[in-house]
């Protein structure tokens, strides 16, 4: 699941290695391309999250709703993508970007994919050098089926709520706008009533590299309590940032939860769903 610096340097140049490039900015929409082009890890394409990785909004559908699987398996094919490829993405934000093509490649049955460990900063401080050239894809042959039972709808999470042996919802967002006090992108702020809080960064390493499996599996599964993983739902603000703490479990060796894709975008389009603010359990419903 994690590859090293050392080892994508190694087989730079193998054509069984494909390597996406996810930098991306929610204040900045050009900034991740613009990077890109300024220098990427050799051999890599650049994947955009508001074009590659997400599909079209209604307005009722999120910040960013899962593109049709047949689009993504597209966009992947033309790049060289095969089921026997192994993907590689990354990152300059410890994985939050990277963790939702490694989300999406799984969701269409892909196997073979990876993050790089601490991203693009830990391939630059390890020595590796950067390049501009864009590399010309080789398009493939590839079938994608997606896999319902790895996603969860708004109408699903509302009838689970505060029930935790059908559903724990983990929010990924960091705490200040999990409990409300803040909300940059969003019209609402707070949360999803009965929503537990696990900030994707505290995943991570002061260096960005993923903490170890073990120190995961213990704050996960003190988060879960009696709850079994495959009944963790996980959210964020857009269902970007909730795929890096699946990831995370998945890692853990804490397998099959799902992601509710719509997220707190889509759950506070519909007025009539219900808001909580404050600390997870003693929130107050508004």
């Amino acid at each position: 699941m994690l590859v090293s610096s050392r080892q994508l340097s190694e087989h730079l140049g193998d054509p069984t290695w494909i390597v996406f490039d996810c930098r991306h900015d929610l204040t900045d929409l050009m900034k991740g391309e613009r990077v890109y082009r300024e220098g990427h890890i050799p051999g890599a394409h650049f994947a955009n999250l508001e074009i590659d990785l997400s599909g079209e909004k209604n307005g009722q559908n999120g910040r960013h709703p899962l593109p049709p699987p047949a689009a993504f398996t597209a966009f992947l094919a033309r790049h060289g993508v095969t089921p026997s490829s192994t993907l590689v993405a990354y990152d300059d934000v410890g994985g939050q970007f990277a963790a939702r093509l490694w989300w999406l490649a799984r969701w269409i049955g892909l196997t073979n994919i990876a993050l790089l460990d601490g991203g693009l900063q830990k391939w630059s401080v390890d020595g590796h050098s950067l390049s501009r050239e864009v590399p010309v894809p080789r398009p493939a042959p590839l079938r994608g089926h997606a896999d319902a039972l790895m996603v969860m709808s708004a109408d699903e999470v509302q009838s689970h709520l505060n029930d935790d042996q059908a559903m724990i919802l983990i929010d990924a967002r960091a705490p200040e706008r999990y409990r409300g006090e803040v909300e940059p992108m969003d019209p609402v702020a707070g949360h999803i009533p009965g929503a537990y809080n696990r900030f994707y960064k505290e995943n991570l390493n002061a260096d960005l590299t993923m903490r170890s499996p073990a120190i995961l599996h213990a704050a996960f599964a003190k988060l879960l309590g009696t709850t079994a993983a495959e009944h963790a739902v996980h959210q964020c603000g857009s269902g970007v940032t909730a795929c890096a703490n699946i990831f995370a479990m998945e890692y853990a060796g804490l397998s099959g939860s799902k992601l509710y894709a719509g997220s707190w975008s889509e759950w506070v389009s519909a007025p009539s769903r219900p808001v909580a603010k404050g600390a997870q359990r003693g929130s107050t419903i508004v």
